[in-house]
C-alpha cells in the first residue's frame, strides 16, 4: 500500500468525534517512515504516527466519481470509512435512505414521512430488475417475488435492526408491495386482511421506548402464501419472545403496550362503561413511565383502526368485548393494593378494594377465591398439602406474574385467530416470508431478554455469512474464475457456547430444576465451566454477571432475574380460578391443551408450544414444563430450518441518531450498527476476493482513452481489454478474466481511474499549451495592428486640426461682415415699423368714431318701427272684438225664435198621423196570417195524431227487433238509452260550443296580452341591442382563446370520465369472466337466442333503454368547430345533460300522435262520412218535427186565452214567423231525405258486389284524406257497413219510408262521431289552454326578472351598467338560442317520425293489395321477398339479402373466423360495409327483429374475437377500424341532416327508411372506445421492454458512451446477461416498432384522427416510462445521458414529421422528458442558473426537479457535482412554480380521452365487390 501514498493522495484517519476523518498527504511516504504528513479538510496540517505499536497505514479514499454510489460494493476501496462516508453523503446530501451493500439493502430511518411508497412507485418497480433502479424496499420485494415465480422456490426477506431503526415499517411496505402486485384473484380480499393484521399486532405488541415511539417488543415471521398464478391466497404468522415484563414495568419515559392506552382513551364510549376505566394515569401498569402520551399520536383514533381491523379479520363483536375486558382486568389487577401484616410474613387484600371487584367481574371469577390465593400459595409434598402465607413482596410478584401470564395467553389467542382469518383451504404453491426481528442489543444493564435477542442474531449472522460466501462462490464458478477459500468470520463457537450441551442455556435449565437454585449459583457454574472459552469472560469486579464476546461486540449480562424469567412461574391455584371463569373465552385461554400443544401453523410468542408425540399425563405441578429458554431455542431452530429452505433477502435498518431528528447522521451510532448488522462483514468478504467487476463492453467504453490506436482497430473488445490490462497492471493476481466480466482486486479500479485521469490531465495540459500559444500570437498581432492604426489616426488628427484653424479664421471675417450689416439693417427696420404703427392707430381712431354715429342712427330707426306697429295692431284688435260681440247677440235672438216655432208644431195632431201611417195595414195582415196558421195548426195536429199512432206501432216492432239485434251483436243499447244518449250528447255538444266560445275569448284575450308582452320584449330588446352590438364582439374577441381552451378542457374531462367508467366496467366484467371460468370449468354452450346481456365478453352489453345520443351531440358540436361552439357552450352542455329528457318527450309525443291517429281513423272514408251525414239529416228532420208540434201547441194555447193586447199580438206574430220558417225547412229536409235514401240504396248495392271494391274504396279514401289505414281497420269498417246495410233492410219494412230505422242507426253513428269530436276538441283546447297559461307565466316571470334587472341597472354606475347589460344580453340570447334549437330539433324529429310512419303504412297497403291479387307461394327453405309487388328488375341498390337461418354463418365467416390478411387486398373495412349492407336490407323490408338480431350478434362476436386475441395488435387494430367504420355508416345513412352534408345524391337514396338506430350507434361508440383502450394496452405491452433500453441505455451517439463501475446488484440473478436481455433494444428498434404500428393501422383503414390519438398515447407512455426510470436511476442522470436523450427525442420527432404526425399535442406529451434532458445539461452553479432552471422546467413538478438534481452524477473528474446549497436554492424558488404537482413519478396508466370524429365514406355501396374467399355465397345482391 505504501506505493500509493504519494503527495495529493487522500486518506482516512481515525477521529474520536466523527470516527473517520478525511485528509490529504502533503509529502510522499516512503517505507520505513514513522510519520505521515497530512493536511485536513480545514487546511490545518498534522503529523500522523505510523508503526507497529501505533497505527497502521491509513485507508485510501475513493475517487469523487465513486462517492454516492448506489451499491457499496462498487467502491474501489472497500473498508469501513468508505462505507460510512458513502452512506452519509447519500443520506444527508441526496436524501436517499436506501443503499445496496452486495445482497443487503441498508435502510436508514429518515424520521420523516417520505412520498416514495405510493402505488405509482410500486408500479415503477414491478417487473424491473434489481440493479436497474435505485435501491428501494420495493426492489427487494420485487426480486423475491420474481425469483419465486421463476425458480419456483420459497423466498424470505429478513428485516433486522435495533429498536427505532424502522424494521416494522420496512416489513409493512414489503407486505404492501406483495398485496398490490400479487392481489388475490377472487373477492376474498386476502391482501387487505394481511395488511389489516398490522394495526392489531402493533397495538398488542408495540410500545414506546426511549429509542422508538413504536418499537416492536416481539419478533414475527409472516408467511404470505401464493397459488400457481402467484396470487395471494393466505398468510400465516409466527411470533417470538414477547417482552412480558413490559406489562408490569416500564422504564422512565417509556410506555406499556399501545392497546392499554388506546382502551383508556376510548373509555368514554357507552359500550365501555362496564370496564370501569379512566385515564391511563390512574393505573399503575400504565403510569410507571411517567409519560402516557406520544407526540403526534392519537390513541383514540388508533383504537378505532384496531377495531376496524378486528372486524375485517372476522373477529366477532362479542369476542372483541371479551378481549377488551381481559385487557381492562389486567389494569385493574395492577391497582389491587396488597397490605402487609404486622408479622411481615403475611399479607392481605381489602375486600372493599374496587379494583379487585372489577377484576373479578370482568373475568367472571370468584372474588373470595382470587383474594385468598393472591396472598397464599399451596405447597404439595408426597404426603401432605400445605397452604402457606406469602409476604407482601412475594404476593406482588405473584400478582405481576399473573398479569404477564394473562397477557401472554391473550396475545397467543389473538395471533391464533389472525392466522385462522388468514388461513385458506386453497393449496399453497409457494410463499414469501417476511421476518421482522430484533437486532443486536446492548444496554447498560442487559438481562435475559437481551441474551435471547443476541443469541437469535448470532444464528441469523451465521446464516447470513454462509449465504454471502455461497453467492461469491457461485459467481466465481459462473465466470469460470479460479478461486481460493475466503477466510470469513465464523461465529459457530459463540453459538456452541450458548446452545451446546452444558452451554449457557443448558446450565440455566439445569439450575431452574434445582429446588433452591439461585442466580448466583448459576453464575458460578458458568465461571467453572466456560472460563477457558475464547467467547466467554468473567468481569473483574463482579460475581453476578458474565461477558459474551458476540460477533458485533462484547456484552455484559447481569445474572439477576435469569432463573425467574426462564421459569416463568405462575401459581397453579390462580390459573385454576381463571379456568373456572363463567366467560368461555377466559376459560379457553388457560386450558391444559394450550400449554401442551400449539397449532401447527404457528409458533406463538415466548410461549412456544411443541406437540408431543404421545400425550403426557397431567403433571401435578408446573415444574416439568419446558422453560422459556428451551422453547425459544426450539422455535429459533424451526425458524432457521425455514430460512435455510428458502432464498433469503436481507434488509438492515440503521438508526441514524438517538434524538429522532429528521435527516441527522451520527457517525458513531451508525458505525456501531453497521458492525452489528453484518454489513461490514459483507464488505470484508467482498474485499477478500474480487469486489470490482466490469463487463467487457463497459470496460472498453470507460478506458478506451488508455488504449492505443492499433488496439482500437481490433474488432474483438475482449482481446483489446486483455491487452490493455496486461500492459497497465503487471501483477496478474490483481485481476481475472471471466466469461462476461473482468474481476479486480480492491484498489485496482481506483488505480485505473488514476491512470485515466492522468491521461486526461496530460491531454488537457497539451490542449492548454497549444491554446495559450495561439492566444498569445493572436494578442501580439492585435497589438501590432493597433499601434499602426494609432499612428495613422494621430497624424491625420494633426492635419485636420491645422485645416480647421484656417477655416475658423476665414469664418471669423465673414461673421464680422455679416454682423455689422445685420446691425444697421435692424436699426432701420425698427424706425420704419414705429412710424407705420403710429399711422395705423390714428386712422383707426377716426374710422371708429364715424362707425358709432351710423350705429346710433340705425337703432333709433328700429325702435320707431316697433312702436308704430304696436299701436296699429292694438287698434285693430279692439275693432274685431266689438264686431264678434254684435254677431253673437244677433244669432242668439234668431235661434230663440226658431225653437219656439218648433215647439208649437210638435203639439199638433197631424204629426201623429204621419208617424202612424201604415200601422193599421200591418195589423190586418198579421191577423190574416194568424188565422191561416191556426188552420194549418189544426191540420198538422190531426196528422200528428196519426203519426203518433203509427210511431207507437213502430216502437213495439223496434223493441222486438232490438231483442233480435241484442242476440246478434252480444251487446246493444235500448232505444230509450239511445235517446237519452243522444240528448246527453246534444247537451254536451252545446256545452262544448259554449266552452269553445269561452276558450276562444280567453285565447283572444291571452293572445292580446301576449302581444303586449311581446311588444314589451321587443322594446326591451331594442334597449339592449345597441349596447350588445357595440360591446359583445370585442368581448368575444378578447375571450375567444380562453373560451376555446375552457371548451377543450371541459370536453376532454367529460370524455375522460366517460371512458374511465367504460374502462372500469371492462375491468370488472373481465374479473367476473375470470371468476366464471374459475368456478365453471369446461365447455359451456351459449344459447343462440341469448341477448347481449348474457354474453361472456368483457365489454358493455346492449341496453336500449339506457342509451342516449350523447356521442352524436358531441359530434355535432365538434363539427361546428371550437370557434363557433365557443358562444354555444351552454347549448352543448345542456343538450348533453337533457338527452334523457328529450327522449322522454319524444316518447310522449309519439304516444299522443298514435292517439290522434286512432281518433282520426274513425272518419277516414267517404262512405262512412256520407252514411253519417244522411243519418244526421234524418235525426235533424225528426227534431224539426218535434219542434213544429211544440210550436203549434203553444200557439193554440195562446189563442185560446184570447188575449188581444199588444204583447199577445207581438208574440203571436213572432210564433207565426217561426212556424213558417220551420215549415219551409221541413220541406227542404224531406227532399234531402228522399235523395239520401236513394243514395243509401245504391251504395248498399255497390257494397254487395265485391270485397275488393270495398278495399279499393278505403284505399281511395285514404289517399284523399292523406291518413294511413290499416288492413284490420279496413276489414272492420267493411263488416260494420254490411251490418248497417242489413239493419237498414230489416228496419225498412217497419214503415213505408224507413225513417225510424234510419234515424236509430244514424243517431248511433252520430253519437260516436260527436263523442270522438268532443273528446278531441276538449283535449286540443285543454292543451292549448295549458300551453298558453304556461307561456303567460313564463313571460310574466321573464318580465319580472327584467324589471328587477332594470332596477339593478338604474342603481349602477354608467360603466357597470354597460357591463351588466352586456352580460344580461349574452345570457338572454344564449337561452333563446337554446330554446329555438330545442324546438327545431323537436320538430325535425317529429317530422322524421311521421315520414317514416307514412312509409310504413304505404308498405302495408301495398302488401295488402299484393296479397289480395297474388297467391302466396313460398316453399320451406327457399328465400323469397316479403314485398312481392310486380316490378321491373332494378340495378344493384347496395343491399345484401340473407336468410334468417344463415345469420350465424354470416357472423362466423365475417367476424369469428375472419383474418385481417384475408381482406388485405380489398377495400379497407370491407366487413363493416358488408354488415351495413345486410342491415340496410333488413331495414328495407321493415324487419325489426332481424335488425336487432344481426346487430346484437355482430357486437357480441366482435367482443369474443377481441377477448380471444387480447394480445394481438393487428387483430385489435383491424376490428377497431371496422367497428368505427360501421359506426360512421350508421351515422352517414341515418337520414339525419347533420350527417348528410357530405353525401352524394346516390348515398342519400341509400339512407335507412324505417328504423332509427341511434341507440345502436351509442353501443358501437362504447365498443369502439373499449377496443381503442385494448389497442393502447397491447401496444404499450409490446413497447414496454423496449423503451428504457432504447431511450436511456442504447448508444445512439457512441462517442458519448461513459460507464461507471458496477456493484453487486448489477449482476443480480434476476438479470439474464447472456440472452441479450433489455440491452438488445436500440432506438431504431423502437422507431421500427412505432412504424409497424402506424402501417398496420393505415392498412386496416383506421381513421387518421384515431391513428393520431394512438400515436399521441404511445408517445405519452414512452415519456412516462422513460421519465420514471430516469427519476429512479442514479447511473443515467448525467450530462452524456441528457445529450443521448435529446438526440433520441429528435429522432422521434423526425419520425413524426416523416409521417405527417408532428402535431403540437403529440410533441407536448414528450415535454417533461425533453426538459429533464435539458436539466441534465444546463449549468448548475449560480443563482442565475437556478432561476433559469425554474423558468425552463415548466412541465416537471418540484419533486421531479429536486430528484434529478440529487441524482445527477458526474461520469468524469472534470464534471462538478450539484452542491447541496444549489439544490436548497432551487427548493426555495419552486413554491411558485408553474407545475404545482407534488407527484414524483408520472402516471404510466393515464390515458387521454379518445374522440371518434365523424368521417363519412366516399365509397358507393353499389360498387362494392365481395371476394369469393370470404365464402359468402348465400348473400344475394339487391
Amino acid at each position: 500500500m505504501s506505493s500509493g501514498l504519494f503527495q495529493y493522495t487522500r486518506v482516512w484517519i481515525p477521529d474520536p468525534d466523527e470516527v473517520w476523518r478525511s485528509a490529504e498527504i502533503i509529502k510522499d511516504y516512503k517505507d520505513g517512515d514513522s510519520i505521515l504528513h497530512l493536511k485536513l479538510e480545514d487546511e490545518t496540517t498534522t503529523e500522523y504516527p505510523i508503526g507497529p505499536k501505533h497505527n497502521q497505514l491509513p485507508f485510501l479514499r475513493n475517487p469523487d466519481i465513486l462517492v454516492g454510489e448506489n451499491d457499496l460494493t462498487a467502491l474501489s476501496y472497500l473498508h469501513e470509512p468508505a462505507v460510512l462516508h458513502n452512506l452519509k453523503v447519500r443520506f444527508l446530501e441526496s436524501n436517499h435512505i436506501y443503499t445496496y451493500c452486495g445482497i443487503v439493502l441498508v435502510a436508514i430511518n429518515p424520521y420523516e414521512q417520505l412520498h416514495i411508497y405510493g402505488e405509482e412507485v410500486i408500479n415503477a418497480y414491478s417487473g424491473q430488475n434489481m440493479g436497474d433502479m435505485d435501491p428501494h424496499i420495493f426492489a427487494v420485494a420485487e426480486e423475491a417475488y420474481k425469483q419465486m415465480a421463476r425458480d419456483e422456490k420459497n423466498q424470505s426477506i429478513i428485516v433486522s435492526g435495533e429498536s427505532g431503526a424502522g424494521k416494522t415499517v420496512s416489513a409493512k411496505y414489503a407486505m404492501r408491495f406483495f398485496a398490490t402486485v400479487g392481489g388475490s384473484a377472487n373477492d376474498t380480499n386476502v391482501e387487505e386482511k394481511v395488511l389489516a393484521s398490522s394495526p392489531i399486532m402493533e397495538a398488542i405488541g408495540n410500545a414506546k421506548t426511549t429509542r422508538n415511539d413504536n418499537s416492536s417488543r416481539f419478533g414475527k415471521y409472516i408467511q404470505i402464501g401464493f397459488d400457481r398464478r402467484y396470487h395471494i391466497i393466505g398468510a400465516n404468522m409466527r411470533t417470538y419472545l414477547l417482552e412480558k415484563s413490559r406489562v408490569v414495568f416500564q422504564a422512565e419515559d417509556e410506555r406499556n403496550y399501545h392497546i392499554f392506552y388506546q382502551l383508556c382513551a376510548s373509555s368514554s364510549l357507552p359500550e365501555f362503561k362496564d370496564l370501569a376505566l379512566t385515564s391511563a394515569e390512574d393505573f399503575t401498569f400504565t403510569s410507571l413511565g411517567e409519560n402516557i402520551f406520544i407526540e403526534g399520536v392519537n390513541d383514540a383514533k388508533d383504537f378505532k383502526k384496531t377495531r376496524e381491523a378486528f372486524m375485517l379479520l372476522g373477529v366477532k363483536e362479542s369476542h372483541q368485548m371479551s378481549i377488551f375486558k381481559i385487557i381492562a382486568s389486567i389494569l385493574h389487577l395492577g391497582n389491587v393494593e396488597i397490605c402487609s401484616e404486622r408479622d411481615g410474613e403475611s399479607c392481605r387484600i381489602s375486600r372493599d378494594d374496587p379494583h379487585l371487584q372489577h377484576f373479578s367481574d370482568l373475568l367472571g371469577i370468584e372474588l373470595e377465591q382470587m383474594e385468598h390465593w393472591l396472598c397464599h400459595r399451596k405447597l404439595v409434598t408426597s404426603t401432605e398439602t400445605y397452604v402457606k402465607n406469602m409476604s407482601r413482596a412475594q404476593a406482588s410478584n405473584a400478582r405481576d406474574a399473573l398479569a404477564k401470564h394473562i397477557y401472554a395467553h391473550l396475545f397467543d389467542w389473538i395471533v391464533e385467530h389472525i392466522n385462522k382469518a388468514l388461513h385458506t383451504s386453497t393449496k399453497q404453491h409457494s410463499f414469501i416470508g417476511v421476518l421482522d426481528i430484533y437486532g443486536f442489543e446492548t444496554f447498560e444493564i442487559n438481562s435475559f431478554e437481551q441474551f435471547c435477542i443476541n443469541y437469535a442474531n448470532e444464528k441469523l449472522q451465521q446464516q447470513f455469512n454462509s449465504h454471502v460466501f455461497k453467492l461469491e462462490q457461485e459467481e466465481y464458478m459462473k465466470e469460470q474464475i479460479p478461486w481460493t477459500l475466503i477466510d470469513f468470520y465464523d461465529n459457530q463457537p459463540c453459538i456452541d457456547l450458548i446452545e451446546a450441551k452444558l452451554g449457557i442455556l443448558d446450565l440455566l435449565d439445569e439450575e431452574c430444576k434445582v429446588p433452591k437454585g439461585t442466580d448466583q449459583n448459576w453464575a458460578q457454574k458458568l465461571y467453572d465451566r466456560h472460563t477457558s472459552s475464547e467467547h466467554f469472560q468473567k468481569p473483574r469486579m463482579s460475581n453476578r454477571s458474565f461477558i459474551v464476546i458476540h460477533f458485533a461486540d462484547k456484552v455484559e449480562y447481569q445474572c439477576d432475574g435469569f432463573l425467574e424469567k426462564n421459569r416463568d412461574t405462575v401459581y397453579e391455584e390462580q390459573i385454576n380460578i381463571l379456568k373456572a371463569s363463567k366467560f368461555q373465552l377466559v376459560a379457553d385461554l388457560f386450558q391444559d391443551g394450550k400449554d401442551v400443544a400449539a397449532p401447527p401453523s404457528s409458533s406463538k410468542a415466548s410461549r412456544i408450544k411443541v406437540r408431543a408425540a404421545i400425550p403426557a399425563p397431567k403433571a401435578p405441578n408446573r415444574e416439568h414444563r419446558k422453560t422459556v429458554g428451551h422453547q425459544f431455542r426450539s422455535s429459533l431452530h424451526l425458524l432457521m430450518e425455514t430460512l435455510n429452505a428458502t432464498t433469503p433477502h436481507y434488509v438492515r435498518c440503521i438508526k441514524p441518531n438517538d434524538c429522532k431528528e429528521a435527516f441527522s447522521f451520527d457517525s458513531r451510532r451508525a458505525v456501531q450498527q453497521l458492525r452489528a448488522c453484518g454489513v461490514l462483514e459483507t464488505i470484508r468478504i467482498s474485499a477478500a476476493g474480487y469486489p470490482s467487476r466490469w463487463t467487457y463492453p463497459d470496460f472498453f467504453n470507460r478506458y478506451r482513452v488508455l488504449m492505443k490506436k492499433t488496439d482500437l482497430a481490433i474488432g474483438d473488445k475482449k482481446l483489446v481489454c486483455k491487452k490493455l490490462l496486461e500492459t497497465l497492471i503487471k501483477d496478474p493476481d490483481k485481476f481475472q478474466f471471466g466469461k462476461t466480466k473482468i474481476f479486480f482486486r480492491a484498489g485496482q479500479v481506483a488505480y485505473l481511474e488514476k491512470l485515466r485521469a492522468d491521461k486526461f490531465r496530460s491531454a488537457c495540459i497539451k490542449i492548454q499549451k497549444t491554446v495559450r500559444g495561439w492566444l498569445q500570437r493572436i494578442r501580439y498581432c492585435k497589438i501590432l495592428k493597433s499601434a499602426i492604426t494609432l499612428q495613422r489616426y494621430g497624424r491625420g488628427f494633426l492635419a485636420r486640426r491645422y485645416a480647421e484653424h484656417l477655416r475658423l479664421t476665414r469664418a471669423a471675417l465673414i461673421c464680422q461682415k455679416q454682423y455689422r450689416m445685420v446691425h444697421v439693417r435692424r436699426e432701420y427696420l425698427r424706425v420704419r415699423k414705429a412710424v407705420v404703427t403710429i399711422q395705423a392707430f390714428t386712422r383707426g381712431m377716426f374710422i371708429r368714431r364715424l362707425y358709432f354715429q351710423f350705429l346710433l342712427h340705425h337703432k333709433a330707426t328700429i325702435i320707431q318701427k316697433a312702436v308704430r306697429g304696436w299701436l296699429v295692431r292694438k287698434k285693430f284688435m279692439r275693432a274685431r272684438d266689438a264686431a264678434i260681440v254684435i254677431q253673437c247677440a244677433y244669432r242668439r235672438l234668431h235661434a230663440k225664435r226658431e225653437l219656439k216655432q218648433l215647439k208649437i208644431e210638435a203639439r199638433s195632431v197631424e204629426h201623429f198621423r204621419k208617424l202612424n201611417t201604415g200601422m193599421e195595414n200591418k195589423i190586418v195582415q198579421l191577423q190574416r196570417k194568424m188565422d191561416d196558421q191556426s188552420k194549418e195548426y189544426k191540420n198538422q195536429n190531426e196528422q200528428m195524431v196519426v203519426v203518433n199512432k203509427t210511431l207507437n206501432t213502430e216502437v213495439n216492432k223496434l223493441n222486438k227487433e232490438l231483442e233480435v239485434l241484442r242476440s246478434r251483436q252480444g251487446s246493444g243499447n235500448e232505444l230509450t238509452s239511445l235517446r237519452e244518449e243522444v240528448e246527453n250528447l246534444k247537451a254536451e255538444l252545446e256545452e262544448a260550443h259554449v266552452q269553445r266560445k269561452r276558450l276562444e275569448e280567453e285565447h283572444s284575450s291571452e293572445k292580446h296580452e301576449l302581444e303586449q308582452v311581446s311588444v314589451g320584449n321587443l322594446v326591451w330588446l331594442g334597449v339592449f341591442s345597441n349596447s350588445n352590438s357595440v360591446f359583445c364582439p370585442s368581448d368575444q374577441e378578447l375571450s375567444v382563446s380562453q373560451k376555446e381552451a375552457l371548451l377543450q378542457t371541459e370536453l376532454n374531462e367529460e370524455r375522460q370520465r366517460y371512458q374511465n367508467l367504460l374502462k372500469e366496467f371492462t375491468r370488472l366484467e373481465q374479473r367476473y369472466d375470470n371468476l366464471q371460468e374459475e368456478f365453471q370449468p369446461g365447455h359451456r354452450r351459449i344459447p343462440s337466442n341469448q341477448s347481449s346481456l348474457g354474453s361472456d365478453s368483457n365489454y358493455t352489453s346492449i341496453s336500449m333503454s339506457e342509451v342516449g345520443d350523447t356521442e352524436d351531440s358531441i359530434q355535432q358540436v365538434e363539427e361546428m368547430g371550437l370557434e363557433k361552439a365557443a358562444m354555444d357552450i351552454s347549448l352543448f352542455m345542456k343538450l348533453q345533460k337533457r338527452v334523457r329528457e328529450l327522449e322522454q318527450e319524444r316518447k310522449r309525443l309519439q304516444t299522443n300522435l298514435e292517439k290522434m291517429e286512432d281518433l282520426t281513423m274513425q272518419g277516414d272514408s267517404n262512405v262512412d262520412y256520407n252514411i253519417l251525414k244522411r243519418q244526421e239529416l234524418e235525426s235533424e228532420n225528426k227534431k224539426l218535427k218535434n219542434d213544429l208540434n211544440e210550436l203549434r201547441k203553444a200557439v193554440a194555447d195562446r189563442a185560446s186565452e184570447g188575449n188581444s193586447s199588444n204583447e199577445l199580438q207581438e208574440s203571436y206574430s213572432l210564433l207565426l214567423g217561426q212556424l213558417k220558417a220551420a215549415n219551409e225547412e221541413l220541406e227542404v229536409r224531406k227532399e234531402e231525405v228522399l235523395v239520401l235514401r236513394t243514395q243509401i240504396v245504391s251504395n248498399s248495392k255497390q257494397t254487395e258486389t265485391s270485397n275488393h271494391i270495398v278495399s279499393s274504396r278505403y284505399v281511395s279514401a285514404w289517399t284523399k284524406n292523406k291518413k294511413p289505414v290499416d288492413n284490420e281497420e279496413a276489414l272492420q269498417a267493411d263488416h260494420e257497413l254490411r251490418e248497417s246495410k242489413n239493419r237498414g233492410q230489416d228496419w225498412g219494412y217497419l214503415n213505408e219510408d224507413g225513417e225510424l230505422g234510419l234515424a236509430y242507426h244514424g243517431l248511433k253513428q252520430v253519437a260516436r262521431l260527436l263523442e270522438a269530436q268532443l273528446q278531441s276538441q276538449t283535449r286540443q283546447y285543454s292543451d292549448e289552454l295549458e300551453a298558453l297559461h304556461t307561456q303567460i307565466e313564463l313571460l310574466r316571470n321573464d318580465l319580472e326578472k327584467k324589471q328587477e334587472q332594470l332596477s339593478q341597472i338604474v342603481a349602477l354606475s354608467p360603466e357597470d351598467k354597460v357591463e351588466f347589460s352586456v352580460q344580461l344580453e349574452i345570457t338572454r340570447l344564449t337561452n333563446e338560442n337554446l330554446d329555438m334549437k330545442e324546438m327545431v330539433e323537436k320538430l325535425d324529429k317529429n317530422e322524421r317520425k311521421l315520414k317514416k310512419q307514412l312509409r310504413i303504412y304505404m308498405k302495408k297497403v301495398q302488401e295488402l293489395e299484393a296479397s289480395q291479387t297474388m297467391q302466396p307461394s313460398r316453399s320451406r327453405g327457399e328465400l323469397t321477398r316479403q314485398v312481392t309487388v310486380q316490378r321491373k328488375e332494378k340495378d344493384f341498390e347496395g343491399m345484401l339479402e340473407y336468410h334468417k337461418d344463415d345469420e350465424a354463418l354470416l357472423v362466423k365467416n365475417l367476424i369469428t373466423d375472419m383474418k385481417p390478411n384475408a381482406v388485405s387486398a380489398t377495400v379497407p373495412c370491407l366487413p363493416a360495409y358488408i354488415l351495413f349492407m345486410c342491415i340496410r336490407h333488413a331495414d328495407y323490408i321493415n324487419d325489426d327483429q332481424k335488425v336487432h338480431s344481426l346487430l346484437t350478434a355482430t357486437i357480441n362476436a366482435i367482443k369474443k374475437v377481441l377477448k380471444r386475441n387480447n394480445n394481438d395488435f393487428e387483430m385489435t387494430s383491424f376490428w377497431l377500424a371496422n367497428t368505427s367504420r360501421l359506426l360512421h355508416c350508421l351515422k352517414q345513412y341515418s337520414g339525419d341532416e347533420a350527417f348528410m352534408t357530405q353525401n352524394t345524391p346516390k348515398q342519400n337514396e341509400h339512407c335507412l327508411k324505417n328504423f332509427d338506430l341511434a341507440e345502436y350507434r351509442q353501443v358501437l361508440s362504447d365498443l369502439s372506445i373499449q377496443i381503442y383502450q385494448q389497442l393502447i394496452k397491447v401496444a404499450e405491452a409490446i413497447m414496454q421492454p423496449m423503451i428504457v433500453s432504447a431511450m436511456l441505455e442504447s448508444d445512439s451517439i457512441p462517442s458519448l458512451a461513459a460507464v461507471k463501475p458496477m456493484g453487486y446488484r448489477n449482476r443480480s440473478s434476476s438479470m439474464d446477461c447472456e440472452s441479450g436481455g433489455p440491452g438488445s433494444y436500440t432506438l431504431e428498434v423502437l422507431i421500427r416498432q412505432l412504424g409497424q404500428f402506424y402501417s398496420i393501422m393505415g392498412d386496416h383503414g383506421l381513421d387518421p384522427e384515431i391513428g393520431q390519438q394512438v400515436i399521441r398515447q404511445l408517445f405519452y407512455s414512452i415519456n412516462a416510462v422513460t421519465l420514471n426510470n430516469l427519476l429512479l436511476r442514479k447511473d443515467v442522470c448525467s450530462w452524456s445521458t441528457g445529450m443521448q436523450l435529446r438526440y433520441n427525442i429528435s429522432q422521434m420527432e423526425e419520425w413524426l414529421r416523416g409521417r405527417n404526425q408532428h402535431r403540437q399535442e403529440t410533441v407536448d406529451t414528450m415535454l417533461p422528458i425533453i426538459q429533464a434532458a435539458q436539466l441534465l445539461q444546463v449549468k448548475k452553479k449560480t443563482s442565475q442558473d437556478a432561476e433559469a432552471i425554474c423558468s425552463l422546467c415548466t412541465a416537471l413538478s418540484s419533486p421531479q426537479i429536486v430528484k434529478i438534481l440529487n441524482l445527477y452524477t458526474p461520469l468524469n473528474e472534470f464534471e462538478e457535482r450539484v452542491t447541496v446549497s444549489f439544490i436548497r436554492d432551487i427548493q426555495n424558488r419552486l413554491p411558485g412554480h408553474v407545475n404545482d404537482s407534488k407527484q414524483l413519478l408520472a402516471d404510466t396508466k393515464h390515458t387521454f380521452p379518445v374522440l371518434f370524429p365523424y368521417t363519412p365514406s366516399q365509397l358507393s355501396l353499389e360498387t362494392l365487390h365481395i371476394p369469393a374467399s370470404l365464402s359468402l355465397d348465400f348473400l344475394n345482391r339487391v
